[in-house]
């Protein structure tokens, strides 16, 4: 059990990950490391520097994230044309819907991913008023 004053109090703000423990705080930085590997393609696990180095991962995962959000992009843009007269239009709508949905889950990991780069570089954040 800890005493009030063994919490460490760190401000976090909208967007980060609910996995990753405030920085500063016992193991903030393995939570914060099992939260990049998560968001890069499961084979950057095998890479050791990538585990050494956990401001060179957060960098690898926001290269990584930006290009899937493109590709979803890119996708939804031309989903329609690309899927007309293959397929039914309900599951055009539906493939549309999937990407959207990706589309946001993708900007959220993203903002997650760029939020604990900053407390990997020591940026502290503070309450905006």
């Amino acid at each position: 059990m800890f005493d009030e004053e063994d919490v460490i109090r760190v401000y976090v703000p909208p967007g980060w990950p609910g996995s990753v423990r405030p920085p500063g705080s016992p193991g903030w930085q393995s939570s914060a490391e099992s939260f990049l590997l998560d968001s890069c393609p499961a084979e950057y696990r095998g890479y050791p520097v990538l585990r050494r180095h956990p401001v060179v991962l957060a960098r690898l995962a926001k290269e990584f994230l930006a290009s899937q959000l493109a590709a979803t992009r890119s996708a939804l843009a031309g989903v329609r044309t690309s899927l007309t007269g293959l397929v039914d239009t309900g599951t055009v709508d539906q493939t549309a819907a999937v990407l959207q949905q990706e589309e946001a889950r993708l900007v959220r990991v993203a903002r997650g991913v760029d939020l604990v780069d900053q407390a990997l570089r020591d940026v502290r954040f503070v309450p905006r008023l």
